[in-house]
């Protein structure tokens, strides 16, 4: 038995990563709460798995034993990660997760002091959320290092897997976010709008988005000015606008639920859908006295890249001792991590 727990082992993106790590002689223990999904998955690779829910922080404890770290895969993570990186904490296991959510990355940098006294690394956001964007941001700050201001933008094709879809949902009520003078600002739905050139040399359109990013950079980079985007239709950016008007409805207990329902129906791209979309993301830089730096970065399909980048970290932190405490994917792993992942090219 390897001492990794992939908690959400039944999800999308669990079982992608489960699949690739089996792939590479690993022999993680499954977790999740669906016994019959992990039978499933676990039977093939005669993996061993664990049954249990996040209500009962001694059942979780009992669950964490024998583990160095926990990958956690199952979202919304707002709802996952408080219990799952509290039983890190009290067990000295690392925590990772594949989220996007601004919340969960400022919960887990909140714990930093507690982490660094545990010995234990807590690191959100191991997937393409936020890691090819979190390596391009300290790239720039490099290049520019008074920068006062960045500009995040990426172009992502194939379509969400339900996880994604749930929290997307849940994200519309909150609204939008940015960091403006060093502080997280709410802003509206699609606040900003702008194009961007792909390398083909076509146009698109992006809105502002609440992505990880606006807390995540701030870390990494201490840029006091950030703002995220990403590529959408002008229909789907007018829609957005138009919900502003309608958050309070949103935010209301059963039309989340009817919603989330309705998110959750999605498949999720297949492989050959995956194989076929990959992305393209935008970095810009700017200093108080106008000068500006910009890079672009091309990467395989964001699931596929979550899929390699978060077990290179996992693998990293099962060979090599780490100091504890909270942890961005360039402050961990180097600026350079994501251009040693398969199918990632920088551009100029």
């Amino acid at each position: 038995m390897m001492p990794l727990l992939i908690y959400g082992a039944n999800g999308y993106t669990g079982k992608l990563i489960v699949a690739e790590a089996v792939k590479r002689g690993m022999r993680p223990v499954l977790a999740g709460r669906n016994r019959d999904a992990l039978d499933e998955l676990a039977a093939p690779h005669r993996l061993t798995r664990r049954v249990f829910e996040l209500h009962d922080a001694s059942v979780i404890d009992r669950n964490m034993e024998g583990m160095q770290l926990l990958l956690n895969c199952a979202g919304p993570f707002a709802r996952t990660c408080e219990p799952l990186l509290e039983a890190c904490l009290r067990n000295k296991v690392h925590y990772l997760d594949i989220t996007g959510e601004i919340d969960v990355f400022e919960r887990c940098h909140h714990s930093h002091p507690r982490a660094q006294h545990e010995g234990v690394v807590v690191l959100p956001g191991t997937g393409f959320d936020v890691v090819p964007t979190d390596c391009l941001a300290a790239m720039l700050k490099q290049r520019l290092p008074d920068a006062s201001h960045l500009m995040l933008a990426f172009d992502a094709g194939g379509g969400p897997s339900p996880g994604t879809a749930r929290t997307s949902v849940e994200g519309l009520a909150k609204g939008g976010r940015a960091r403006i003078n060093g502080e997280l600002a709410n802003v509206p739905l699609a606040w900003k709008t702008r194009e961007f050139t792909r390398v083909d040399g076509s146009t698109r359109t992006a809105m502002t988005i609440p992505w990880g990013d606006v807390y995540t950079a701030f870390v990494s980079t201490g840029i006091p000015n950030i703002e995220t985007w990403m590529t959408a239709s002008p229909k789907t950016i007018s829609r957005l606008r138009w919900l502003n008007h309608l958050r309070w409805l949103l935010r209301m207990q059963a039309v989340q639920k009817f919603l989330q329902n309705r998110a959750g129906q999605t498949a999720g791209p297949d492989a050959a859908r995956r194989q076929r979309s990959g992305c393209q993301i935008w970095g810009e830089v700017r200093n108080a006295a106008g000068r500006q730096e910009s890079l672009s970065m091309l990467t395989p399909n964001g699931y596929e890249l979550t899929v390699t980048a978060s077990l290179g970290i996992v693998q990293h932190l099962l060979a090599t001792p780490v100091a504890g405490g909270y942890y961005t994917p360039s402050k961990l792993m180097g600026m350079d991590y994501v251009l040693t992942l398969p199918g990632v090219k920088l551009l100029d």
